[in-house]
């Protein structure tokens, strides 16, 4: 199941913003945060895509098990490169895709991304 909200300073890094710079769209009314238990920020998975402008609905490939997550950590070893994303907290999911692709999505980590599983196969999608 993707996760559903995120950590302000996760969403930040998302959005390729500072946690200051969030702060301030939340004051401002630019973005749409809620507040956990702890009385933290928190943003919804909807707002960030909504943000980086990926339409919620449109998908580019036919799969039943989409993940929505961020990436922790990749790893490229000649051809083969190896992408680590935590999918719900404290899932993780590692994909081995072509270092190719890594390359031609910009995967690096704190990117958020959706994992596509079809059949034995994972897809990253950035």
């Amino acid at each position: 199941m993707p996760r559903e909200y995120y950590s302000a300073g996760e969403a930040a890094r998302a959005l390729g913003i500072s946690l200051d710079t969030l702060r301030r769209w939340d004051r401002s009314g630019r973005i749409k945060t809620k507040r956990d238990g702890g009385n933290r920020r928190i943003v919804s998975a909807a707002e960030i895509d909504r943000l980086r402008g990926i339409p919620r609905t449109e998908h580019h490939m036919s799969a039943r098990n989409r993940f929505s997550g961020v990436v922790n950590d990749v790893r490229i070893d000649g051809l083969i490169a190896q992408v680590e994303m935590t999918v719900t907290e404290p899932t993780v999911l590692t994909a081995i895709v072509t270092a190719d692709a890594v390359r031609e999505l910009g995967l690096e980590p704190g990117n958020p991304v959706v994992a596509v599983i079809k059949s034995t196969s994972v897809m990253v999608e950035h």
